[in-house]
């Protein structure tokens, strides 16, 4: 992990530095050495908006300021802990009677969700209070830096301290899901790990295949919102490849293990209701017909609400729009579920994006003659869109066809320009004295459905 602890040393040449005005205009009076501010804007930020910078800086357009106030607003923005380095400049604003005043900031790299563990208080109003008292917290997500850590360790405690907890509270990265990080403030004391699990009421599934599915949360440190995320993300899927979509977790209690320092959890399910799949239909335009992406998905209506096969019928119709040049297609979907009827509604949205283009083809390692026939047989011509399946396809076929004598390795390279939207192909064949030539055999279809692109 990068460093967690901003830079606060700003150099001598992050100072007030002042834009000459053209100078076949009037520039803005100065008096006393400060300035009427026409606007303010904030330039280097990602992850928090404009507004949220300028609140921390505490200036607003109409003030009439100088090098003071700026230096104070910049240092509150350093204060943060959001920001490696903050920066000021202004220059007269054509046209009006101010100044725009500018902030540049390089932000944290590091930012992460933040979640609050074993606090046994409303996270929803604990949540509200912090938004409340820093605007860099709108969006549930912090930079990992200590001046952060430090001042939400004070604000939480303060705020457990007026429900009458009086626990010390730690704040830090730790691991989440595989490859995941979040922030957790939580009590200074270590959490308790899930020894074993256990599950009652369940009569659909048997306990065994349910004990399989939630045992990556064997070991984990126990709290109930996280452990309701494990079997969210475990279990409840296999209910829902069952049309079960009600499934419900109505109790998890836990006692310590006997044998080990850990606790055993058991769960109590309510299997639910089997529900079928009603309607799918696509909303809004679609950058390929929609009849095509619903065929695509093959999506068995009428019969059970297998999420399973729904969430397969998705992938195919992602792989439709990459085949199609869509390279950054996106579905996304929303269920409508009718208890009275059992049916559970599907609507979908298709995001094609830019479609990209092939554009250039390069051939390594053959003569002119055999150069000439895979030319002549690979139809994604310059301007056709690019499907990123194609190269290899086309490889594997050639190979299987045996259009070549001594044909050996073979390798598809793709270069993608995500500026022109073009995808340039080079196909490699293997060099040396037994390398492949022009006399290559008469392969089946060379020239019909065998090459398609799609």
């Amino acid at each position: 992990m990068k460093r967690l602890i901003p830079i606060l040393m700003l150099g001598a040449g992050l100072g007030f530095a002042q834009t000459s005005a053209p100078a076949q205009k009037k520039a803005p009076t100065m008096v006393d050495g400060r300035w009427p501010i026409q606007s303010l804007k904030v330039v280097g930020n990602h992850n928090y908006s404009a507004q949220q910078v300028l609140t921390i800086a505490g200036l607003k357009a109409g003030q009439v300021v100088g090098r003071s106030e700026f230096d104070v607003a910049r240092d509150r923005i350093l204060a943060a802990g959001a920001f490696d380095t903050v920066s000021y400049s202004f220059a007269p604003e054509v046209g009006t009677k101010g100044f725009v005043a500018t902030f540049q900031v390089t932000e944290i790299e590091q930012v992460y969700p933040v979640r609050f563990d074993d606090l046994h208080v409303s996270e929803r109003d604990l949540i509200a209070t912090l938004k409340a008292k820093d605007p860099i917290f709108a969006d549930g997500k912090l930079p990992a830096s200590q001046p952060v850590f430090a001042r939400y360790q004070k604000w939480v405690q303060e705020y457990l301290a007026a429900k009458g907890i009086t626990e010390k509270i730690i704040g830090g990265v730790i691991p989440d899901r595989p490859g995941e990080y979040v922030i957790s403030f939580h009590p200074d004391r270590p959490l308790p790990a899930v020894a074993l699990i256990f599950f009652k009421g369940n009569v659909a599934v048997p306990a065994a295949k349910l004990q399989d599915a939630i045992q990556p949360a064997v070991g984990m440190p126990f709290t109930e919102d996280r452990f309701r995320e494990a079997l969210n993300a475990s279990v409840r899927a296999i209910y829902e490849a069952r049309g079960r979509v009600r499934v419900s977790f109505p109790s998890i209690k836990t006692a310590p293990n006997k044998d080990v320092t850990g606790l055993d959890v058991t769960v109590t399910v309510d299997d639910g209701e089997v529900y079928k799949l009603g309607k799918v239909n696509i909303d809004g335009p679609t950058p390929l017909k929609q009849e095509e992406l619903l065929h695509e998905g093959d999506f068995k209506t009428d019969d059970v609400a297998n999420f399973d096969k729904v969430n397969e019928g998705i992938d195919r119709i992602k792989k439709a729009l990459k085949h199609a040049g869509y390279m950054n297609g996106d579905v996304t979907m929303r269920r409508t579920i009718n208890d009275d009827k059992r049916i559970v509604d599907l609507t979908l949205w298709v995001e094609g994006g830019t479609q990209f283009t092939m554009r250039k083809l390069t051939i390594v390692g053959l003569d002119l003659e055999a150069e000439a026939e895979i030319n002549r047989i690979w139809t994604m011509k310059p301007g056709k869109p690019f499907n990123p399946d194609y190269p290899d396809l086309f490889l594997k076929t050639v190979k299987e066809e045996g259009l070549f004598d001594n044909l050996g390795k073979t390798k598809a390279d793709v270069k993608i320009n995500e500026q022109e939207h073009t995808a340039d192909v080079t196909l490699t064949f293997n060099g040396g004295p037994n390398a492949p030539t022009g006399r290559g055999r008469g392969g089946r279809g060379r020239g019909g459905d065998q090459w398609a692109s799609k």
